[in-house]
């Protein structure tokens, strides 16, 4: 139960502050808030992706990518123009690895407005850095792991940032039902969506793509989001306005 525990807390932790520190605000800027909780949210995003810690400026850069290019041979993660979810994945792995190392050359509208700490950023992209977070979770799992099946989840833990980025950009592309005709394959898979945060409805949030809110309808439930409200309730963050617009008509489940 420990270990399950702990499993779940790591992969809500790490989903939440991908989705509110890297995405919501790193590449959309949907909320403000000043420099000192900015960087420390930033440490927080570090500590709990750990080992697969993604940089914010190379996030931020194929998120763009992303939205500009949508479902097409430009884009960075789609499951459209790649035949499966590891290759999707590897090709997500490459463009990300070349704008974090200079190889690659991003357009320059996709650049700016994120925010930035080099030397964070020098430290969680060292090896050492990574093989000592994990080496520290394999120390909790034998200390505290019951059958040895639970060693399996291991790995989700190395990489849980990419995996949760992948999860999002196939099934948010493939799976669930659309609100909006947004020209993509764009798709709301979760209605209730705790697994990733909000970031399955991603059909909504290409429609209004500056909108801080993901959910749409009366029954879609975006947990970030809720968060971000009372993180604005307290003063810590301000948010911009939703631009959210519902759909006068129910949804209608369209499968590719």
């Amino acid at each position: 139960m420990i270990v399950l525990a702990f499993f779940v807390a790591h992969w809500q932790l790490s989903v939440f502050f991908q989705s509110f520190f890297l995405h919501r605000y790193g590449a959309h800027r949907h909320f403000e808030m000043s420099k000192g909780w900015e960087r420390f949210f930033y440490l927080c995003t570090f500590l709990f992706q750990n080992a697969s810690f993604l940089s914010p400026r190379a996030y931020a850069i194929l998120h763009r990518a992303h939205h500009a290019y949508s479902d097409t041979e430009k884009d960075p993660h789609s499951p459209i123009t790649n035949p499966n979810f590891f290759k999707m994945m590897w090709k997500t792995k490459e463009e990300y690895q070349g704008v974090l190392h200079g190889t690659i050359t991003p357009e320059a509208r996709f650049e700016g407005g994120y925010p930035t700490w080099p030397v964070l950023d020098k430290i969680a992209d060292l090896w050492i850095t990574r093989l000592v977070f994990a080496g520290l979770i394999v120390l909790f799992y034998v200390e505290f792991a019951t059958a040895p099946w639970q060693y399996a989840l291991l790995p989700i833990h190395f990489l849980m940032g990419p995996i949760h980025g992948a999860i999002v950009n196939w099934c948010g592309h493939k799976y669930g039902y659309q609100n909006f005709d947004n020209g993509d394959h764009s798709r709301n898979t979760l209605p209730f969506d705790f697994l990733t945060g909000g970031e399955l409805f991603q059909n909504n949030h290409h429609k209004f793509g500056q909108s801080p809110k993901f959910a749409a309808r009366w029954f879609e439930v975006d947990t970030t989001y809720m968060v971000m409200k009372v993180l604005a309730a307290l003063g810590i963050i301000k948010l911009g306005p939703q631009r959210i617009r519902y759909p006068e008509r129910p949804a209608v489940a369209q499968e590719i």
